[in-house]
């Protein structure tokens, strides 16, 4: 494990456990857009993101998107262990919002290391609460807030993926995230652009609020 893989695991585990972690995993690159896990496919490794962003979304009957949450560098995907841990098929899909490096580690490792090393039940535990509190915050969301109180929500959170405040996505694509129209999603963009919230360009939104 390089000097630079290292640098990315702040996460406390023991010495011991990184010596594992360095023995067992193997890492994978992905491009921004690939797809690394379907839903219905056999979960059989336990992904820690090194590098990028992950997008974590399922996608119903009709084909419609509901976005879950992202997965940030030095995390992993709840709904993976769940599925790891009852052998179950995927019931999301997750997708590289960003060039990404990932580190899978074999399923037979995980209730190991929970008995033998007290940071890695700590992080998969902290893990699980983490992911439960963005998705009780999406549901909220949905069944709380108004549609621009989301959209907003949703820019402000893809704009501070990036230092520019760039977010380029397609009404389409922003559509999907928030299970509405593109029709209704223009209408709303261009209505925050004539408030100075944003300005919009081809496939590309520069959010500038404060």
């Amino acid at each position: 494990m390089t000097a630079d893989t290292n640098a990315s695991f702040s996460l406390g585990f023991e010495t011991e456990l990184m010596q594992e972690i360095q023995k067992e995993g193997n890492f994978r690159d992905f491009k921004a857009g690939e797809t690394i896990v379907q839903a219905g496919h056999l979960i059989r490794s336990i992904p820690i993101l090194i590098h990028g962003l992950i997008r974590v979304y399922r996608i119903d009957e009709q084909g419609e998107e509901l976005f879950m949450y992202y997965l940030g560098e030095g995390e992993t995907c709840a709904m993976t262990l769940n599925c790891c841990l009852g052998q179950k098929r995927s019931e999301i899909e997750a997708e590289a919002e960003k060039d990404s490096r990932i580190l899978f580690i074999p399923i037979e490792r995980m209730e190991e290391w929970s008995r033998k090393y007290d940071s890695w039940r700590s992080y998969v535990l902290e893990s699980y609460h983490h992911r439960m509190m963005e998705l009780i915050h999406t549901i909220d969301n949905i069944a709380f807030k108004k549609l621009d109180e989301r959209l907003l929500e949703y820019l402000k959170q893809e704009a501070s993926l990036n230092d520019s405040g760039e977010i380029r996505k397609t009404h389409k694509e922003i559509a999907r995230a928030l299970n509405s129209s593109r029709v209704v999603i223009s209408r709303l963009l261009k209505s925050l652009e004539n408030e100075g919230l944003l300005k919009l360009e081809r496939n590309r939104i520069y959010y500038q609020a404060v």
